[in-house]
């Protein structure tokens, strides 16, 4: 009985962990960029996308291909740097936790 108080207790300080995760996740912001820096987004730490800064001189009619290929790939290399800091405030947040072989969080 008395492992199962103490993975109570571990669930309890987990849980209170990730709800200052999520917290923090959402106030951070993270810029992704491309083009030589020619194309930024800014994203939430849960990916919402917050702001789009394009430089003026990518504003020709004959480069829009260019234009919207680079705005992708601002918006993965935001998208990719979000998750390594999910990934990275996942593992504090379940720092101690003794987990069952083969269970990983979050489900």
């Amino acid at each position: 009985m008395k492992n199962l108080g103490n993975m109570l207790k571990q669930a309890q300080q987990m849980q209170s962990r990730m709800q200052e995760m999520q917290a923090k996740l959402d106030a951070t912001l993270v810029e992704g960029a491309a083009g030589a820096g020619m194309v930024k987004v800014t994203l939430t730490g849960k990916g919402d996308l917050k702001r789009v800064s394009i430089d003026p001189s990518l504003m020709v009619a004959d480069d829009r291909e260019v234009l919207e290929d680079l705005l992708v790939a601002a918006h993965a290399d935001a998208k990719q740097k979000v998750e390594a800091q999910m990934a990275e405030e996942m593992q504090k947040a379940t720092a101690g936790l003794s987990l069952p072989p083969g269970m990983k969080l979050p489900f």
